[in-house]
């Protein structure tokens, strides 16, 4: 028997298929060469915002399409848990949709597996063991869920709140990635910073504010003991009240000055009506103090645009932001209004075409921001991870996500080698071996 999974939407997502995966494998299950040749075709949704739905359900046809008369088609992910049974009711082509912490067994007769309803088995998708990389990166879920309730945000309606996995099983999950080859292990969850608190103050979906407040910070020991494991380690996913003094030196302890900084925008006020802490002054702060330790570190954040009530003087704090913080990589979307959130009995709402105004303005001054910040990169050296035939990756880059470094493509996959930047190509630097 053989198995095809589609994955769309985020690094978690990805997580999530690798563990399903590797519970088929187990099964018996070998993985198909495409979805056509597949007995089991697995499409793993995103629901985040309403792009990322009509993608997913797009994919589900695509699938229904090319797949065999005689294979099953699961629908599973964060569309099938939301919306199971509009999935179901919409979707005559799709044989079973399933939604978080269902596992793969054995009782169809046509197929021995199935995903299913509502189980009773002790399944844990976070902690299910995942097949072997053939990358050396990969990411690691560290926690599910979310306990803040961001004015936008839907996801803790349908992952919950957070949930750590345990140090052990992280660290046991690391090892052998590492023993297969794994090089950079790259952590991830909706709330990274707030990784082994698991609460939510009053049960109100108040913020767990822990910046500088004292006491310890669980992600900080996380760290250190998962750098004495792998080679590199990157964090994905700071809220930025997590982002405490301590945390900062355990991420520029491990060499990795990469921080990916959860921001949202910068006004104040939209800020507070999307129920997110901090300001760009408080960033500005953060991101000087950290530059002030290692002028080379790297930037990311993302931000929303047209958030219901975001004025033109909201916009133009945005954009001075921006212009001051000098972020090397941000991401630009607009506000998608989701049922159950905050937002969504927010009036004053922004037009969709001034808010892809807006987000046309801010991505060509980050665009600008990111070209000068490349390009500056040229006559450094970099020590780079091949991830791939002409591909690799420094510190400043995370992989599917940044630019690349280019480099000759006979250089050996799961290598370190020092390289040379000789030139910039927008994103993508290149880099020639030294």
């Amino acid at each position: 028997m053989r198995y095809w999974i589609e994955t769309l939407g985020c690094p978690k997502n990805h997580v999530d298929s690798e563990k399903l995966a590797g519970m088929l494998v187990s099964q018996g299950y070998d993985v198909a060469v495409s979805a056509s040749e597949a007995d089991l075709v697995v499409a793993n949704t995103c629901a985040f915002i309403e792009a990322a739905r009509e993608e997913s359900i797009e994919t589900v046809l695509e699938l229904a399409d090319v797949k065999r008369p005689a294979a099953r088609l699961v629908v599973t992910g964060c569309m099938a848990e939301r919306y199971g049974a509009e999935l179901a009711a919409a979707l005559p082509e799709v044989d079973l949709v399933a939604g978080f912490g269902e596992s793969l067994t054995s009782n169809v007769a046509s197929t021995a597996v199935s995903l299913r309803r509502r189980p009773t088995t002790d399944f844990d998708l976070l902690n299910l063991p995942r097949p072997a990389t053939t990358a050396p990166w990969a990411y690691v879920k560290i926690a599910e869920g979310c306990d803040r309730r961001c004015g936008f945000c839907a996801i803790p309606s349908f992952r919950g709140d957070q949930r750590s996995r345990s140090t052990q099983d992280i660290l046991a999950e690391a090892r052998a990635l590492v023993a297969g080859g794994v090089k950079e292990i790259v952590l991830i969850a909706q709330d990274l910073a707030s990784w082994g608190h698991d609460r939510r103050r009053g049960a109100l979906g108040e913020a767990v504010e822990v910046l500088d407040e004292g006491g310890t910070q669980p992600l900080i020991e996380l760290t250190r003991a998962l750098s004495s494991e792998v080679e590199r380690v990157r964090l994905l996913y700071l809220y930025p009240s997590g982002l405490t003094v301590g945390l900062i030196d355990t991420i520029l302890s491990t060499g990795v000055p990469y921080f990916d900084l959860s921001l949202q925008h910068s006004s104040r006020p939209l800020l507070r009506a999307m129920r997110r802490w901090g300001d760009g002054e408080r960033f500005l702060e953060r991101i000087a103090l950290i530059r002030a330790a290692d002028p080379d570190a790297t930037f990311r954040s993302s931000f929303i645009l047209g958030y219901p009530g975001e004025t033109e003087d909201d916009q133009r704090h945005l954009l001075e932001f921006l212009e001051a913080a000098q972020l090397d990589w941000a991401g630009f979307f607009t506000f998608s209004d989701e049922d159950g959130t905050f937002a969504h009995e927010l009036g004053d709402h922004v037009p969709h075409e001034l808010a892809l105004e807006r987000l046309r303005e801010a991505s060509e001054l980050q665009d600008a921001i990111t070209a000068v910040r490349r390009d500056a990169v040229v006559g450094t050296n970099q020590r780079v991870l091949i991830d791939a035939p002409g591909v690799a990756r420094s510190v400043r880059e995370c992989p599917e996500i940044d630019g690349i470094v280019m480099v000759d493509p006979t250089l050996r996959v799961g290598s370190f080698v020092d390289v040379h930047i000789v030139a910039s190509h927008g994103t993508d630097v290149e880099g020639v071996a030294i």
